[in-house]
Formats: structure tokens, sequence, C-alpha cells
């Protein structure tokens, strides 16, 4: 009859050591649990951070580029003013060239011509002049500035 008490301890001990197994395994899969919720928060930290800071990045990249548009807009801007103005001055310089061109013929026809004034028909006046036309300083159009419209140059 020893043997069914000791069949029983042993049966209870055995009861014990699958009941400490269980209780250790349970631990175990309960910190194993912590510690992957910790880390999967740590995660989601890391990942809000990554997010936040490329959202900053982003902002920043789109300021940066509306400041560039603008910038490329002003400079845009003064190229056409400078494209507009530059072709009023060239209309400028070509009449002023085709002016000077007209009385270099007119005073180099004059050199040339110097006493046939009366022979031509041209007489003069009481104050010893020639007419008003053959004397390009005495010439009244020649003082009125030359004026060119933007308008007039478009390409």
């Amino acid at each position: 009859m020893a043997s069914p008490i000791s069949g029983t301890s042993s049966g209870s001990s055995s009861l014990q050591n699958c009941d400490h197994n269980n209780l250790q395994s349970e631990m175990r899969k309960r910190k194993r649990m912590l510690s992957n919720r910790e880390s999967a928060r740590r995660s989601r930290m890391r990942k809000q951070k990554l997010l936040d800071d490329l959202t900053a990045q982003a902002n920043h990249l789109r300021a940066e580029n509306n400041q560039m548009l603008t910038n490329i807009n002003v400079v845009t801007h003064l190229y056409l003013n400078m494209e507009s103005e530059n072709s009023i001055l060239r209309a400028q310089m070509s009449e002023l060239n085709h002016r000077l061109h007209a009385l270099n013929e007119i005073t180099s026809c004059l050199s040339s011509n110097q006493g046939l004034p009366a022979a031509t028909g041209f007489v003069e006046d009481d104050g010893g002049d020639f007419d008003d036309f053959l004397n390009p300083w005495s010439l009244i159009h020649a003082n009125q500035p030359i004026m060119a419209s933007a308008d007039a140059f478009l390409y």
C-alpha cells in the first residue's frame, strides 16, 4: 500500500511541475506580449515622428517653391518690360538714323551746290538765309522728340 501513496505524491508532484511549467510559460507569454506592445509603441512613435518630419519638409519645400515662382514671375515681368523698352529704343534709333541720313544728304547737296540756290529757284529772304528746308539747323521738326508706342513693336 505504500506504493499507492508514493504514486499519489509523485502524481501530485508532476501536477505541481505541470502547473509550475504552465505558470512559467504564461509568464513568458505575458512578458513577450508586453515587450511586443512596447516595441509596437516605439515603432508607432518613430513612424509618427518621421511623418511629422516629412510633413514639415513638404511644407518648407512648398513655401520655397512658391517663393521661386514669385521670383520667376517678377523676373519675367522685368524681362518683358526691358524687351518692350528695347523695341522702342530700336525704333527711335532707326528713325534717328533715317533722319541723320536725310540730313547728311541735304548737307552734301548744299555743300556741292553752294552757289546755286538762286538758279534752282530758291531765293534768299531778308536775313540772307536759304529756305528752311535746306538749312538743317533751322528745321522746326528736328527739335521734336521721337515717340513710339510699345504696342507697335510686338513680335
